[in-house]
């Protein structure tokens, strides 16, 4: 059971010292125990003190790393069960699977494909984090083959799938470096797939029929070294997944459960693409530390990204882009000038539009602090005053020589507050909609010329 605050603080040295950034011990000891600061920022516990708070002090979901380098894919430690009470801070990792009995032209083909997967969306590049290299051949060569390929023309992170501890030891011994995760510990071969994890340093998962089994089989890799354990639930009932990975999360977070306090990984297991895609996304809304995928096209895999890539943002941190003046195109001295704040969603919507209008344009993104036109008008972060300041430090009359502002449709209560603040511009009113920027700037602009 989870310590109080006032428990940890009783086994603190109670001086006062301020060396782990608190005012406080007292302090200190309530921020432990609500998994906000670490037990090592205390330089001056006992040892005695420190063994009893050990507890306490790790985090309900263990941080579990898979993988080397900048690449490097961590999942687990989260806090929270809703996304509204703080933050989701660990992205699922999504991996694609590669099936170790593909013959060699297939096989270079599908992991060329997968290495491709990257995107840019509202300024950030989202792709796949794992290859989930699979032994469908059950033989230990094709598999040591494939993990070895893998490792030697990817940079992503692998996945060795397998439950033959013979197939997993020749891989492993090929592509161990990589520190992949060892995928197919079952009560059957856990002792060998231990053994195997724990000489190479790699993280292992476990599958079991029941949670109960499952935290079983946790405590026994556990007790023979294995810190690194990732939950194995998948199952072809999608609902029973939902419901295990739900399940897991509250073991941990609420009732303080370790030997489920790990994160989970989930194998979509459908032949229909488009069923594939609806489950890994309810996957990764429902706290998945990796969601496993067949289909490698683009539109399979985007709305999987993109769904990650919501969530995973901070809900009181909208994601901004720096707020500047922006050239689309060649823009010069006599393109148009638009303005429009710095939610990412917005200003690369915006940006999208006109770039579609083939006119280069100059695009004014305004400090809202990350929220919308509309939002950020009725909360007074977006007026004349603010417009008409940022058009100065961008320096904006350096950049044009006409004096005329677009703005968008839904502030067009701000124009003539514009112009008075202004003087000697004209401020042009701008359609509500940006995807109408295209037809507005070959029209409307064109006649402005």
């Amino acid at each position: 059971m989870a310590l109080t605050g006032l428990s940890i603080f009783k086994l603190l040295p109670k001086t006062n010292c301020k060396k782990c950034g608190q005012p406080t011990c007292l302090a200190f000891a309530m921020q432990l125990a609500q998994k906000k600061v670490n037990l090592s920022q205390c330089p001056d516990i006992s040892e005695a003190g420190k063994k009893a708070l050990e507890g306490a002090s790790a985090p309900p979901i263990r941080l579990v790393a898979i993988g080397e380098g900048a690449k490097k894919l961590q999942v687990g430690q989260e806090n929270v069960l809703f996304r509204h009470e703080e933050k989701f801070y660990r992205p699922p990792g999504v991996a694609l699977t590669l099936e170790d009995d593909l013959d060699e032209a297939a096989f270079k083909a599908r992991l060329d494909k997968i290495n491709n997967l990257k995107f840019t969306r509202v300024g950030t590049q989202i792709e796949i984090d794992l290859v989930a290299v699979v032994n469908k051949s059950g033989k230990a060569d094709a598999f040591a083959s494939a993990a070895q390929a893998v490792a030697g023309h990817s940079p992503l992170n692998i996945i060795l799938m397998s439950e033959s501890p013979e197939a997993m030891k020749a891989a492993v011994a090929v592509c161990g470096a990589k520190k992949p995760l060892i995928a197919g510990a079952t009560a059957a071969n856990l002792d060998a797939m231990t053994a195997i994890a724990k000489a190479a340093g790699c993280a292992i998962s476990v599958r079991a029929n029941t949670l109960d089994e499952l935290a079983d089989l946790t405590q026994k890799i556990k007790a023979a070294g294995v810190e690194d354990i990732v939950l194995d639930v998948s199952n072809p009932d999608p609902k029973r997944v939902v419901q295990d990975l739900t399940k897991v999360r509250r073991a941990g977070l609420k009732r303080g459960c370790r030997p489920l306090g790990y994160p989970c990984m989930a194998v979509v297991k459908t032949a229909d693409p488009y069923e594939e895609i609806a489950q890994a996304g309810t996957f990764v809304a429902k706290y998945a530390g990796i969601v496993v995928v067949n289909g490698t096209e683009p539109w399979q895999i985007i709305p999987i990204l993109t769904l990650r890539q919501n969530i995973y943002t901070d809900p009181q941190k909208p994601i901004q882009v720096e707020a500047k003046l922006y050239a689309v195109g060649e823009a010069n001295e006599n393109s148009p000038l638009l303005f429009t704040t710095n939610f990412s969603l917005t200003y690369y919507t915006v940006e999208g539009d006109v770039e579609a209008s083939r006119i280069p344009a100059w695009i004014l993104a305004i400090n809202t602090e990350g929220t919308s036109v509309l939002t950020a008008y009725s909360g007074d972060k977006l007026n004349e005053k603010i417009v008409a300041k940022a058009i100065k430090d961008a320096k904006v009359e350096e950049k044009v020589k006409h004096r005329k502002l677009i703005i968008p449709g839904y502030v067009a209560v701000m124009s003539g507050k514009l112009e008075e603040e202004l003087p000697g511009w004209e401020i042009l009113v701008g359609p509500k909609e940006s995807s109408v920027l295209p037809s507005y700037l070959k029209t409307v602009w064109g006649q402005q010329k």
